[in-house]
Parts: structure tokens; sequence; C-alpha cells
């Protein structure tokens, strides 16, 4: 992930909840499909996971609640320090680190059970740092263990090309906001998003614009790279499969 998309997610740590219809509900409703999905593959009990996209939290909060050991990690400073906040309001003991996905050295230990990076985090990176995160994660889970990761459907955007998602509106008469995104399309793959979330003050509303870079990485080049670094038993689950918001992929550690 490079810097510019560091410093889209700093400044949006701090408002990132208000994109959710309700935060907490949707914590509680991921951890519930991704700990059913993640003990299905590796058993009961108390696992050891690394969330190495974790942003403000919203994923390594709801696996800890579970029960696992989670450590989180992001390139986004502002992101990490809001999720330690979130931990401790929580009364969550999750260690949160500044780390870029392509380069997991930071986190010290090798040996996790499951690595995830969800809610389309590789999609930030190009081809060749693709590459360079599968083999970061491949290192950082056991042999035996599992990767777990989810994107946006590019298959379908990069034919559909759309230019606008939302607008969502949330909240009660008087505490309204609006939620939407315009997709500018910079090249046959590239795309960059500008986030809009306008809050009701009063009898007016304040906008905030945020502008993020993605790539519409289809789903074939995702395995490629897994494979290559050592992950084998590849497959993707769409979101009518697995209950999960986006389709998510899941490769076994070799």
């Amino acid at each position: 992930m490079t810097r510019s998309n560091a410093e889209f997610y700093d400044p949006l740590a701090e408002v990132y909840p208000l994109l959710f219809k309700d935060w907490e509900a949707s914590i509680a409703r991921q951890a519930k499909v991704l700990n059913g999905l993640l003990r299905a593959e590796l058993g009961e009990g108390t696992l050891r996971i690394l969330d190495c996209a974790c942003g403000i939290g919203t994923q390594a909060l709801g696996l800890a609640r579970c029960g696992h050991h989670v450590t989180g990690s992001d390139l986004s400073e502002g992101a990490v320090e809001r999720a330690r906040r979130e931990a401790r309001r929580q009364g969550l003991e999750i260690p949160f680190l500044v780390a870029d996905m392509t380069d997991l050295s930071a986190v010290a230990d090798g040996e996790f059970d499951a690595v995830v990076a969800l809610d389309n985090a590789l999609p930030h990176l190009e081809r060749e740092p693709l590459k360079a995160a599968a083999r970061a994660m491949r290192a950082k889970v056991r042999a035996g263990g599992l990767l777990l990761a989810s994107t946006r459907d590019y298959d379908r955007a990069i034919i559909d090309r759309p230019v606008v998602q939302g607008p969502e509106f949330y909240g009660r008469e008087g505490e309204r906001r609006i939620v939407h995104q315009v997709w500018e399309w910079t090249d046959e793959e590239r795309i960059r998003i500008h986030l809009y979330i306008t809050v009701q003050e009063g009898e007016g509303w304040n906008s905030q614009h945020f502008v993020g870079e993605y790539r519409a990485v289809l789903r074939s080049e995702i395995t490629r790279s897994l494979e290559e670094a050592g992950f084998s038993s590849v497959r993707w689950l769409m979101p009518q499969e697995s209950g999960f918001f986006q389709p998510l992929v899941m490769a076994r550690a070799e």
C-alpha cells in the first residue's frame, strides 16, 4: 500500500464509523460470519489471528470478542491509533501496530493460525506489491493455517464500470447523514474513489471529502498471487454463499 492511501485513511479514521448504518451492529454481524468460517476450517478453540489490514478495528474487535487472540496492523497511523482507543474502550487486549501489508516484518510473530486482510484492502496494491503482500502474509501463517481476504466484486465492476455508489441516508431526523461515493476511472483498471460524508448540523449540513486510489483486481490475479506465494486450495465464496458483504477468498498455507 502506498503512502497516498495511508493519507486517505489517516483523516478518515476519526469519522469512519459514520460509513455504517450502525458500526457496532456491523462489527457483530461480520464477526459472526468470519468466526463461523474460521472455525469451520480450523476447528474449535482459540485461534491466533493477524489482521494485517485492520483499519480502525472493525474485524479485529469482533474476532477478539469471539475469544480469539488477535493482532492488528495497518499502514495508517491514524487508523491504528483509533483501533487502539476502541480496544481500550471495549476492554479488549489487542496489540495494534503500524505495518505495511507488503512487509510484515514489524509483526514479530510468524506462527498465526490465520491471517486476514478484509474490506477491500488488497485492491490498493499494484501487481508486484500484491505479490509481495501475498508472500508477507504467507510468512506469518503457520503451515496448514488459513488466509482469509475480501474485495469488492471487481470482476463485475470492470465490466459495468460504475460511477457512483449510494447515496445512503442514515440516522434520525435532525441527526441525518448521507454517505456516497463517486468512482473516477482513471484508466482501464484504476479507480480514484471520491468518498463524501455529509452530516446534518442543526439546520445545515457539513460535508467531508476523502479520495482513495484502488485497482480493479480480478479474482484470477489474486488467486495466482496467493498460489505463487505458497498458498493452496484457493477458493472464492460469494456473498450469497458466505453471508459476508463482499466476495471472500480462502486459502491454505502449504
